[in-house]
């Protein structure tokens, strides 16, 4: 663009230039790579085979929905666990480093069109289960949160709760819980060109409580392919699977959503947990003796981004 410069005495147009100059040469610590310590694997066309919520038949809930014009992807500073470089396919994690003691207990918080019209119905009575909470705040156990936007929307007071305690992380776990994937758990599927924007939606529904904030995201279902990686390479984030599914949603007793979650569990491990009561109603139950059982194996419970590295 061509711009007019006014007439002015020559040794106040050199000094401008040699201050322009030398801003131009200083760093940009926003631009500082992220963080390397974590663990990361090649991303591959996959579906993993984790239980998760599916959407029942119900009369159609009108929602607007994110289109990519409605949110603008912010770069993520370096500094926020999970953040990777923008315009990159983003890495996908299982676990952290086999060494050391920490596990990560992570707990899903599943909202979909179905769920909040069972709540609003009268169906079901929540979908928050205060009773896993508690015991991590009685306790002092450190968790990470993958938190959906309807969740926090129906819950607000939960998550500025989740958000006050030190111990906590948030992450993403998409706006309403839909499949990134064909054939991903009976989910009902978002459109591609509404992936990245409905991802970035998310983190500006969760960044509005604090807290400890991430670049984390997992997928619902766990379910993801090449195109849906592609479509969150603006936005800076890390893909959390996990190497430990509990089986939780929709268990019918406490003790086979033990068993998963110790069998296989070692250093590093990413434990899958919901929080979310009507459809995974044994977790509460569950809870107490998984934490017993770490313990008896010298496993420690410790927030996501120190059992990847980050923390």
């Amino acid at each position: 663009m061509h711009v007019k410069i006014p007439r002015v005495p020559l040794v106040a147009t050199l000094t401008a230039v040699v201050a322009a100059a030398a801003l131009l040469v200083l760093p940009n610590p926003l631009r500082a790579p992220a963080d390397a310590g974590i663990v990361r694997m090649e991303p591959t066309d996959r579906a993993a085979a984790a239980p998760e919520t599916t959407a029942p038949a119900e009369p159609a809930v009108t929602v607007a929905p994110a289109t990519p014009e409605a949110t603008a992807p912010a770069a993520p500073a370096a500094t926020v666990p999970g953040a990777t470089p923008v315009g990159t396919r983003p890495p996908v994690v299982d676990h952290g480093p086999r060494t050391g003691n920490k596990v990560a207990l992570t707990f899903d918080a599943d909202m979909t069109d179905g769920m909040r019209y069972q709540l609003r119905s009268g169906a079901v009575r929540s979908y928050a289960n205060l009773k896993i909470i508690d015991l991590l705040e009685r306790e002092r156990v450190p968790a990470t949160f993958f938190l959906t936007g309807k969740w926090v929307e129906q819950y607000p007071d939960v998550t500025r709760r989740l958000a006050a305690n030190p111990r906590f992380e948030l992450a993403n776990h998409t706006y309403g819980h839909l499949a990134f994937t064909p054939d991903c758990y009976g989910l009902p599927r978002i459109a591609e060109r509404e992936m990245t924007a409905d991802v970035a939606r998310t983190f500006d529904v969760v960044a509005a409580y604090g807290g400890r904030q991430t670049r984390y995201f997992r997928f619902p279902g766990l379910c993801h392919d090449r195109t849906a990686l592609a479509a969150l390479a603006p936005l800076g984030v890390t893909v959390v699977d996990g190497d430990v599914v509990s089986g939780d949603p929709f268990a019918k007793s406490w003790r086979p959503v033990v068993h998963a979650a110790l069998d296989g569990v070692r250093p590093g491990s990413v434990i899958v947990l919901h929080v979310t009561e009507a459809n995974a109603p044994m977790t509460d139950e569950a809870l107490p003796h998984i934490l017993a059982g770490l313990a008896e194996r010298g496993l420690e419970p410790a927030p996501l981004s120190e059992v990847l590295g980050v923390g």
